[in-house]
């Protein structure tokens, strides 16, 4: 009787290391290694040079910044741009003691983050008035939306789903790849069920199925600059713009500090 109790103690065993090594097999298989997304630049605008870019958007014909500024001298504004010729046309600056971040458009209202003040600020879209303000914790890095609530970004792997109406947050997806937890994800833009964004310090953009967390796509742009005898001189600082025209079918990228905006096809 001993014999055979120890015998299916053994067989138990090793049937469940055995299961547990497929279980981790299984695992490890479904990982996604992002695809390749090559890219076409179709066209290249004038940008502001002085414009420490945050947070970049396409609406009814017009480009929408909003930008920062690392002395704090009250240069972080919010501004409707021209795309031809790059100029503002309508801007408001934020006070001194803000860093003006990522922005997002949605039900006619402009949202804009701010970098460590634990503020968000809401506008009228038209007039730029400002409506209210909310507070939260952490950083503020990029934001977009998804038709109903906004999404946000904090410097680590994770997408901040928050409550247009009260800004409270209603879910987070970690964001990873093939190497595991994604960090510093930045610049966001909602695209077709997908979310687009920027790697800070890293000429990349990856394509984030906003379900999952993971990187389906990844997009190497650091040749961008070369593009029509363009000079990287002129790009000053990091990639960190991202909008999308959903008529025209294309995007603009362009970074802080950038003299160019680039018009953008992915394929």
């Amino acid at each position: 009787m001993t014999h055979k109790l120890l015998f299916a103690v053994t067989t138990f065993l090793f049937a469940a290391c055995h299961n547990n090594n497929d279980a981790d097999s299984t695992t490890a298989s479904t990982v996604i290694v992002p695809a390749t997304m090559n890219y076409t630049v179709t066209n290249i605008y004038p940008h502001d040079s002085t414009s420490f870019l945050e947070g970049l958007e396409w609406h009814d014909g017009f480009l929408y910044e909003g930008s920062g500024d690392p002395d704090y001298t009250g240069k972080s504004k919010l501004a409707k741009v021209d795309l031809v010729t790059g100029k503002d046309i309508q801007k408001i600056n934020l006070a001194k003691e803000y860093f003006g971040e990522g922005i997002t458009v949605l039900n006619n209202k402009i949202y804009e983050l701010t970098y460590k003040e634990g503020k968000c600020f809401v506008y009228d879209f038209k007039t730029f008035n400002k409506l209210k303000e909310f507070n939260y914790d952490g950083e503020g890095w990029g934001m977009t939306n998804d038709g109903q609530y906004l999404i946000m970004d904090n410097k680590t792997d994770k997408l901040v789903y928050r409550d247009p109406n009260t800004f409270d947050i209603v879910k987070q997806v970690g964001v990873s790849d093939n190497n595991g937890p994604l960090s510093e994800i930045n610049e966001l833009e909602y695209v077709d069920g997908f979310i687009y964004a920027n790697v800070y310090t890293r000429d990349i953009i990856v394509k984030i199925d906003p379900k999952t967390g993971s990187v389906v796509a990844k997009a190497d742009l650091s040749k961008i600059w070369n593009t029509a005898g363009q000079t990287e001189n002129d790009r000053a600082d990091v990639l960190n713009g991202i909008a999308y025209d959903a008529t025209q079918k294309r995007f603009f990228i362009t970074g802080k500090n950038w003299s160019k905006l680039f018009e953008v096809k992915f394929n």
